[in-house]
């Protein structure tokens, strides 16, 4: 249910979003920061910066905020919390930082949500499809690799305490694979770090993902694009005002493989424990924090565009779904999800 690419090793194959800085309305320049952040890469658009605040600063910051993330949740790094708690094999509470400990949260709320269509301990059927650590499998996996690989995965096993913060698990073999939501949590980490510092006009992308706050110079409205949902080339689909708030996409129109003439979406539905083949090819969420957009963006990619949309008008959110049909794109829009212009 996650985005089922490795978020600490697979670099961003999807760029869901492109951002499109217009015309400011007067002279005030931009501060720009662009760098490398869990395994994608990052951007920072900022105006009216305080006194005590410059580039230079602002960029140390964001590092020291993303190497922080990073510390707590890669896969790659065997001492950040969550390879440790990946290894222990113990029954008893596991001591995490309040961080991951939050995330874990999060994600079990839009697991439940969605019915488990969001789930952060699918990394074995994500491996055994050939979309994680272990590479492209020699043929398709059977039904019984699936079942196998099934067995190891629900987030109910995964117990979370915030105070003092802590993960527990039910089962021994589960483990947490954080690559669809840890990118929207850096994404608010950053954007915090910033309000923090006393930068209120901000545009913050990580991967795809993005966080607003404030406006452009002449309260002009931060301006966001959706990508169009196709393989090859990137244009974009819709355009929207994003102000103070954040936005994530999930979408499976790039990263998939093909065998005996059938395509195969790294999106993996935990239930099924397979690739999703409905005709939904991407979902925009736009959230109050981009942690939040993230998880519920791949959990209503995963659900599909009936129940996906019946589940966002139900309660409310905020979501743009793209379906592909016979004559191109279908598009519908629920919650308060911002007025858009599609672009032909």
């Amino acid at each position: 249910m996650n985005k089922v690419f490795n978020l600490f090793r697979f670099a961003l194959v999807s760029m869901a979003l492109l951002l499109m800085l217009v015309g400011c309305g007067n002279d005030s320049a931009p501060v720009k920061l662009q760098g490398r952040a869990i395994g994608t890469t990052y951007s920072i658009v900022t105006y009216n910066l305080p006194e005590n605040l410059d580039a230079h600063k602002m960029q140390q910051g964001v590092e020291q905020v993303v190497s922080g993330v990073n510390s707590v949740m890669s896969l790659f790094n065997p001492g950040s919390d969550l390879s440790r708690f990946n290894a222990y094999k113990g029954k008893d509470w596991f001591e995490v930082s309040r961080e991951l400990a939050l995330v874990v949260r999060t994600a079990k709320t839009i697991s439940l949500l969605t019915g488990g269509a969001f789930d952060i301990t699918v990394a074995p059927l994500v491996n055994l499809w050939g979309f994680g650590s272990d590479g492209r499998p020699d043929k398709v996996p059977s039904d019984e690799q699936v079942a196998a690989a099934k067995a190891d995965i629900g987030a109910d096993f995964v117990q979370v305490r915030i105070d003092p913060p802590a993960l527990k698990k039910t089962k021994p073999g589960i483990s947490i694979d954080l690559a669809a939501i840890a990118k929207g949590y850096c994404v608010d980490a950053v954007a915090d770090w910033l309000k923090q510092n006393g930068v209120s006009d901000f545009m913050v992308e990580i991967g795809g993902e993005i966080r607003t706050g404030g406006t452009k110079p002449g309260k002009a409205p931060w301006v966001i694009g959706v990508e169009k949902p196709t393989p090859g080339g990137r244009s974009v689909q819709a355009v929207i005002e994003l102000s103070g708030r954040a936005m994530a996409t999930s979408g499976d129109y790039r990263n998939y493989f093909e065998a005996g003439g059938k395509r195969y979406s790294h999106i993996i539905d935990p239930v099924s424990g397979k690739p999703v083949s409905h005709n939904l090819v991407s979902v925009s969420v736009v959230e109050e924090t981009c942690s939040m957009a993230d998880a519920l963006a791949t959990g209503l990619m995963v659900m599909g565009p009936e129940q996906g949309i019946r589940l966002a008008k139900k309660n409310k959110l905020s979501a743009f779904f793209i379906v592909k049909t016979v004559d191109g794109f279908a598009e519908t829009a629920t919650g308060n999800f911002p007025e858009h212009k599609t672009l032909k």
